[in-house]
């Protein structure tokens, strides 16, 4: 076969309107070495122990940590007993950082924020761990997790780390495992936690008991957005940052920060003896991050020797073990011996309306106080 060879349509009448040709291929020598049907098989890594899991992180291996953390997310029985004896391991090394919770309405934009103050925090030296948390959806359970390519600069620092995670339903939009992980993180030598949540709502006050710094980011103009829905979150905020403060609209943020802070005189202060502060902020040309910056290192001083910081945080481990006592609690139920195989034929007799609801849970929890025989 020619190598140039035309195919059997081409018309030599008018060879400007055939640009295809035949090439003859390549013959393969060794029929055996082509197998069909052959399985792709994952090459398998011996676990680690938990041991080797702590000096990783302590040594701040970045695999290893993130291992760490899908084992404490994992909602698997024989998982919960192995994170618990590594958060156990890891307790002494935690409690270092300075943790700041983020929130704000849908487009206020904290993800731009987070990419510019966390890239901002690195320039000066500090480490930097962000816990993304992703919407989970209500109907298949799944979330996006695509807050690593929304922060793709901030991704590809050496001094950062973003671990994205599903609310999978929490209140709160924080994941239930979110407590846990900044532990590893701190563990792990990172000077500043970001904890950024799904959303903002009365609902998402949860973030307050899990950090020391509590910081809402709003769009301009007040208005309706002050009225509707910003006084319980208000409350709890330790600064306000209204974001997009750039261009033409620099001049609309400048008055929204001055109508936030005549409004915060009239709040009770979320934080004794602080005063929550309203700053204006440019994500795009990272404007106003140094004031932020220093905001928080006041904030941290002044708390620290007023006893305020210690004390919130023994607060937050109260808060903590209590709500560890109502998740231990949810899941020795749904696996109890008697429960188990129970839930499901109770379950369809509720749904088909053969039941009600009530004698439902008394069923369920009289066979979960049984006394094994």
């Amino acid at each position: 076969m020619d190598k140039d060879k035309k195919p059997e349509w081409f018309d030599e009448k008018n060879p400007d309107d055939f640009t295809s040709i035949v090439r003859k291929g390549v013959e393969l020598k060794n029929e055996t070495s082509f197998v069909k049907n052959r399985k792709f098989q994952k090459k398998t890594r011996p676990e680690l122990n938990v041991n080797e899991l702590a000096e990783g992180i302590l040594e701040g291996n970045r695999t290893v940590l993130a291992k760490s953390i899908t084992l404490i997310e994992s909602n698997a029985e024989h998982h919960f007993r192995k994170a618990q004896d590594l958060l156990q391991k890891l307790l002494p090394y935690s409690g270092n950082a300075i943790r700041i919770g983020i929130t704000g309405v849908p487009g206020a934009g904290k993800s731009t924020f987070i990419e510019a103050f966390g890239t901002f925090l690195c320039d000066l030296g500090l480490k930097v761990a962000v816990l993304a948390v992703d919407p989970s959806s209500s109907i298949s359970g799944g979330s996006i997790l695509g807050d690593k390519t929304r922060m793709e600069q901030l991704s590809r620092n050496p001094r950062a780390y973003i671990r994205p995670s599903p609310s999978a339903g929490k209140l709160g939009g924080v994941h239930r495992k979110t407590r846990e992980t900044m532990l590893l993180c701190e563990a792990a030598g990172f000077d500043v936690i970001l904890v950024e949540t799904v959303g903002v709502g009365q609902s998402e006050v949860i973030v307050r008991d899990m950090v020391d710094f509590f910081m809402l980011i709003v769009l301009t103009g007040a208005g309706d957005e002050l009225q509707g829905m910003k006084k319980g979150i208000m409350e709890l905020a330790d600064a306000i940052v209204v974001n997009k403060a750039d261009g033409s609209n620099k001049k609309l943020a400048l008055k929204t920060k001055s109508e936030y802070n005549q409004i915060l005189h009239f709040l009770q202060p979320a934080t004794k003896g602080w005063e929550t502060k309203a700053v204006t902020c440019s994500s795009i040309y990272h404007e106003g991050l140094q004031e932020i910056w220093d905001l928080i290192h006041t904030f941290e001083v002044k708390t620290k020797t007023s006893g305020m910081f210690e004390e919130r945080r023994r607060e937050q481990t109260k808060e903590w073990l209590y709500s560890m006592i109502v998740d231990h609690l949810q899941f020795s139920f749904f696996y109890h011996k008697e429960v188990k195989p129970l839930l499901p034929k109770i379950e369809n007799e509720v749904i088909s309306g053969n039941r009600t609801v009530t004698s439902a849970v008394e069923d369920l929890f009289r066979a979960y106080s049984e006394k094994e025989t």
